[in-house]
């Protein structure tokens, strides 16, 4: 990745992205409440939280500088997006592509416990 693309994805608002993660787990027949708890697994943030964070349209910068990352998050490996996900340097970009690995997986159907890894 480059820095033009990790500038353009730390700039991104949470607000703008979780409706399209919502829509995408619900068109496969998922729910919010999964996917709030693969993203809870990941961050730490709650249902409210996360709430919070969509009313004050924070950049992803800022949420994941808030977000108490999971210490099994490296665990998380694979492609998104044609990158690698344990491969890519940018620390902030690689946060944003784990939260986006682990809603394919939950759109894809992989079972919970597979997909928070403990």
């Amino acid at each position: 990745m480059n820095g033009t693309s990790d500038d353009r994805i730390a700039k991104m608002t949470f607000a703008t992205v979780f409706p399209l993660y919502l829509a995408k787990v619900e068109r496969k027949g998922k729910t919010k409440e999964e996917l709030i708890k693969v993203i809870e697994w990941l961050t730490g943030f709650d249902q409210q939280q996360l709430q919070e964070l969509v009313d004050q349209k924070v950049t992803f910068q800022e949420f994941f500088s808030k977000a108490k990352l999971n210490p099994n998050a490296k665990l998380i490996t694979g492609v998104i997006c044609g990158y690698r996900v344990e491969e890519i340097e940018n620390p902030l970009t690689q946060q944003v592509r784990f939260m986006d690995k682990l809603v394919d997986e939950l759109a894809n159907g992989k079972k919970m416990e597979k997909i928070l890894r403990n």
